[in-house]
């Protein structure tokens, strides 16, 4: 039996849930009626975790990216590689696997949200897109796991608790409220029904709410406790709008976080595979160009005047024409008498969407014509801070 037992042990790593190998110190968790979480550490197994981790990273040359496979995370997130010219090539919908053209090293894999922060951590996968909320929920503050972006403008919601609106909660309007309650304790505390078992009971302790328990009721949580399932739910609230269908109220202090689409990257990966930090260099500044431009519109316009000086300060006395940095002004040359001549000069600026009629307004007034308006693809401005907060994170 002792000849087998490196077998077993090695059995045993390969199939330990991510949840627990994937921090630099892995822990046990057991529950208890008052403190929920408790850590046991052990050392030995890391370096097993850290070896594993390693191999990984050396044994294949292409560079993973993990992508939402279903919902509206799925279809919002192709949509923005789409826009930001790269398309991903899928050439049979079943197949979990694909190839972004433009990026001839990159293998893209369609996963489960869950599943792709799990495999950056196991080192499976090297980037990925998910929810905020995702990668705080799995990645469990794993410093393997670094966001590249925090903001990609989609899959907005929050995490928050929401309470009845009736009953014993009728007058309980905050977290404050809710934690002084004289119902709640060792042998009957407020039950709270969620599917994020980590983040819940770090939220509630970091709060001062000891007699809580959590569970996670079958179906829809906003029918947990009209059922006398749970007294509260923890969950992702968008609008709002079905949690006041179903009687229940958000209140005040009672959220988690907020939570977006986000890129992130394993540490390892980005230091130790050929190309992936300039493959995630190369897609941070794509998204980063495009989300600058996004309802951003070019407007060109004919003016008068005596030099480039004199329309630039015309343009510039009214408010809404300044542009990112000041309107460019150029001579419009035409021939006259047979002679080249500039009577007009072209101004070019940028401007905001939700001020694009107002501001064709201001040109008109001040003696502008021919006005020609075009969306932007991108804005590249000068290296992201983004960009540098990831170097610095890595230590180069």
């Amino acid at each position: 039996m002792s000849l087998l037992q490196p077998y077993f042990q090695q059995c045993a790593t390969a199939f330990t849930p991510a949840f627990l190998v994937s921090s630099p110190h892995p822990f046990h968790v057991s529950v208890s009626k008052r403190s929920f979480i408790s850590c046991s550490y052990s050392q030995s197994q890391t370096a097993v975790v850290d070896d594993t981790i390693d191999s990984k990273i050396a044994e294949r040359d292409e560079i993973r990216f993990g992508l939402p496979s279903k919902g509206r995370m799925a279809a919002d997130t192709l949509d923005l590689l789409k826009d930001c010219q790269l398309s991903v090539k899928q050439v049979n919908p079943r197949q979990y696997v694909a190839q972004i053209p433009q990026l001839s090293n990159v293998e893209v894999w369609f996963q489960r949200p869950k599943d792709i922060v799990r495999k950056l951590l196991s080192g499976d996968l090297d980037l990925g897109i998910v929810g905020l909320d995702t990668v705080s929920e799995y990645g469990q503050g794993n410093e393997d796991l670094i966001i590249v972006h925090d903001a990609l403008e989609y899959g907005d919601c929050r995490l928050s608790l929401a309470i009845p609106k009736y009953g014993i909660f009728e007058n309980i309007n905050s977290l404050q409220e809710l934690s002084r309650m004289p119902q709640w304790t060792i042998e009957k505390p407020l039950r709270v029904a969620t599917g994020f078992n980590y983040l819940g009971p770090k939220f509630m302790k970091e709060n001062g709410l000891r007699n809580v328990t959590f569970s996670t009721a079958d179906g829809a949580l906003e029918a947990a406790p009209a059922m006398g399932i749970a007294d509260a739910i923890l969950d992702l609230v968008s609008s709002g709008t079905t949690l006041k269908e179903n009687n229940l109220k958000e209140i005040e202090g009672g959220v988690v976080l907020e939570s977006q689409a986000v890129l992130v990257a394993s540490r390892k990966a980005l230091i130790q595979r050929k190309g992936a930090l300039d493959t995630t260099h190369e897609i941070l500044e794509r998204f980063e160009a495009h989300l600058r431009a996004l309802g951003q519109f070019t407007v060109t316009a004919n003016m008068r005047g005596g030099s480039a000086e004199e329309v630039a300060e015309l343009v510039l006395s009214q408010p809404s024409l300044a542009g990112l940095q000041g309107p460019t002004v150029c001579p419009v040359f035409c021939k006259r008498d047979g002679k080249v001549a500039a009577d007009y000069y072209a101004m070019v600026i940028c401007v905001p969407k939700k001020a694009l009629y107002k501001s064709v307004q201001q040109l008109r007034a001040i003696g502008g014509s021919g006005v020609l308006i075009s969306p932007l693809t991108y804005i590249f401005d000068e290296e992201t801070p983004r960009w540098r907060e990831l170097i610095s994170k890595l230590g180069m």
